[in-house]
């Protein structure tokens, strides 16, 4: 029965020892653990110019505990959701401007042939 108290006293001294140790128990010469700083996105889109394909493929997200930052995936989605709509609201501009000047071009070659048959 000695040697059972022996032992769960030692291992309660064992356990106090390491909680101090990883929490810091003072301020003494080592201090506490350094706060680990999160990791970033290392490598953001450019904010400066449009993105291309190259910096999609190239985009890694840094790893979390379960999986990705949530924001980081985010802000890279949205930026990107954005950009792909202005880039259809660009296409169907030019896509209208081409047809309009198609009718444009059809109505102008009409005329004339239409004169000539009078």
């Amino acid at each position: 029965m000695v040697m059972f108290m022996f032992l769960v006293v030692a291992l309660a001294v064992v356990v106090a020892a390491v909680t101090l140790a990883v929490v810091g128990g003072g301020e003494g010469a080592t201090g506490p653990l350094p706060e680990a700083s999160p990791e970033r996105l290392t490598d953001p889109l450019p904010p400066d110019r449009p993105i291309g394909r190259a910096d999609v493929e190239h985009l890694r997200f840094p790893l979390t505990a379960r999986g990705y930052r949530m924001a980081d995936v985010d802000d890279a989605l949205g930026r990107i959701a954005a950009e792909l709509a202005e880039r259809d609201a660009r296409i169907a501009d030019l896509e209208s401007a081409l047809a309009g000047a198609q009718a444009a071009a059809h109505v102008r070659l009409d005329k004339p042939a239409r004169e000539d048959e009078r």
